[in-house]
C-alpha cells in the first residue's frame, strides 16, 4: 500500500496557521491528480490543496485551525479507480413480486447520507440567508450542498403572521414586533486580522486627518470625450482610479515623506510608489499593491486594478498580490460615502480617502455654478508626517485633478 500525506503547506514567512473552510471531498471518495480537495484561508488569502496522486482519500482533520505542516489526511495510491459502467441493471424476476413490493429501495444518489447536508462553508451561508437546506438542490458528490448552491439559493419570503386582537381583560403594555433572533459567527482569520492592524494603527501612531476637494469638472471631460477611443484601443475602460493614482503618484514624489515609514527609531524612504488599492471583497477588506505604480500609464493602472478586482471577487488573491505597500487609496464613493477619516494601513504613514461626486454650488469667475465636487481625505501619521506636509500633499493632488495636463508634461 502507497500512502501519500496531505500536509499544511507554508504560505509565507509569517504565516504559521490556516483555517480550514470547506473540503471539496469526502473520506472514501476516488480523487484525481489536481484535484482539488479542500480551501484553506490564511491572514491573508484563500487557497485551493489540490491532490499531489490520484487515490482514495482519507480525512484526519475535518475542520478547525491547523498549523503550517500538520497532516489533514491521506491519500492511497494503491487504490483503483472506481469502474463505470453503462450496462443497464438485471430486471427483478418476474416470479418475486410479493417480495419486491416490501423490500426497501436500492440507495441512489438522491438517498446517500450526503444528499441535502450543506458543507461548513454552504452551511454558513444558508444560516445567514435563513433558508433551509432541505429546501435546496445539492449539486455536489452525491447531492451535498456546495457553497456555490448555497450562494445562489434564495432567502425565504416571510408572510406576516396574523395577529389575534388582545381582549379586554388582556393587558398590553409594550408590544414588541418583528423578529428578536440574534446568531453568533467566529470571526474569519482574513477579518481577524483586518482588525488587528487597524486596532494596531491606531495604537501606535499618531493620526491626524486633513480635508480638501476637488472640482471633478476636467476629469469627467476627458472621460467623456475619449473614454470610447480608449476602450476600443486598449480594450478596457478608462476610470477615474488611473487619475487618482497617476495624480498621487507624482504627488509622493514631491513630498517623499507621505510615501515613508517608521521602522524603530528610523524613518524608511522609498524611492518607487507601491500603492495599495482597498478593495471590499465578500470576505472582506483586502488591499492588493499596484507595484511601481509610478512607472505604469493610464492603460496599465486600469488593468492591475480591473485584474484585482476580479481576483478579490472570486477570492483568488494571493499574499504576494497583497504583500507591502508604501501608500494607500480608499474610495468610499462608490459606496456613497460623502466625507470619512480613513484609518492609516499599517506599518505605512498615510493613506489617501476618496468620496462620492455630488453636483455642489461652487464660485467660478465671480458667478455661482453647479459643479461636480469630491471631497478628498488624507489621514497620516503625525510622528513623521508634519501638517504643512499632510496639507500641501492633498493641494497637490488637487491641482493634478483640476489640470490633468500637468499629469501629461510631468508638473
Amino acid at each position: 500500500m502507497s500512502i501519500v500525506d496531505i500536509i499544511v503547506p507554508a504560505a509565507g514567512e509569517s504565516v504559521t496557521e490556516a483555517d480550514i473552510v470547506e473540503w471539496r471531498k469526502q473520506s472514501g471518495d476516488y480523487v484525481e491528480m489536481d484535484e482539488a480537495l479542500l480551501e484553506l484561508e490564511t491572514d491573508k488569502a484563500s487557497m485551493d490543496l489540490t491532490a499531489e496522486v490520484a487515490g482514495v482519500l482519507t480525512i484526519l482533520i475535518e475542520e478547525g485551525t491547523v498549523q503550517v505542516g500538520d497532516k489533514l489526511g491521506t491519500i492511497d495510491t494503491s487504490a483503483a479507480a472506481p469502474v463505470k459502467s453503462d450496462a443497464a441493471p438485471a430486471e427483478a424476476p418476474a416470479s418475486a413480486p410479493a417480495q419486491a413490493a416490501v423490500a426497501a429501495p436500492a440507495p441512489t444518489a438522491s438517498t446517500s447520507y450526503a444528499a441535502g447536508t450543506p458543507s461548513p462553508a454552504a452551511g454558513k451561508i444558508l444560516s445567514e440567508k435563513g433558508v433551509n437546506p432541505g429546501d435546496v438542490a445539492g449539486t455536489g458528490k452525491d447531492g451535498r450542498i456546495t457553497k456555490d448552491d448555497a450562494q445562489k439559493a434564495s432567502a425565504p419570503s416571510v408572510a406576516p403572521a396574523a395577529v389575534a386582537a388582545p381582549s379586554v381583560s388582556e393587558s398590553v403594555s409594550s408590544p414588541v414586533e418583528g423578529a428578536r433572533g440574534t446568531r453568533v459567527e467566529k470571526m474569519s482569520r482574513l477579518r481577524k486580522t483586518v482588525a488587528k492592524r487597524l486596532v494596531n494603527a491606531q495604537h501606535t501612531q499618531a493620526l491626524l486627518t486633513t480635508f480638501n476637494e476637488v472640482d471633478m469638472t476636467a476629469i469627467m471631460d476627458i472621460r467623456k470625450q475619449y473614454k470610447d477611443a480608449f476602450k476600443e484601443k486598449n480594450e478596457i475602460g478608462l476610470g477615474f482610479m488611473s487619475f487618482f493614482t497617476k495624480a498621487t503618484c507624482e504627488a509622493l514624489k514631491q513630498f517623499p515623506i507621505m510615501n515613508a515609514g517608521v521602522e524603530g527609531e528610523s524613518i524608511v524612504y522609498h524611492d518607487y510608489c507601491d500603492v495599495g488599492i482597498a478593495v471590499a471583497s465578500p470576505k472582506g477588506l483586502v488591499v492588493p499593491v499596484i507595484r511601481n505604480a509610478e512607472a505604469l500609464s493610464f492603460k496599465g493602472i486600469e488593468q492591475a486594478i480591473r485584474d484585482y478586482a476580479f481576483k478579490a471577487r472570486d477570492g483568488q488573491l494571493t499574499m504576494d498580490d497583497m504583500d507591502g505597500g508604501t501608500f494607500t487609496i480608499t474610495n468610499g464613493g462608490t459606496f456613497g460615502s460623502m466625507l470619512s477619516t480613513p484609518i492609516v494601513n499599517f506599518p505605512q504613514s498615510a493613506i489617501l480617502g476618496m468620496h462620492n461626486i455630488v453636483q455642489r454650488p461652487m464660485v467660478v469667475n465671480g458667478e455661482i455654478k453647479a459643479r461636480p465636487i469630491m471631497y478628498l481625505a488624507v489621514s497620516y501619521d503625525h510622528r513623521i508626517i508634519d501638517g504643512s506636509d499632510a496639507v500641501q500633499f492633498l493641494v497637490a493632488i488637487k491641482e493634478r485633478l483640476e489640470d490633468p495636463t500637468r499629469l501629461l508634461i510631468g508638473l
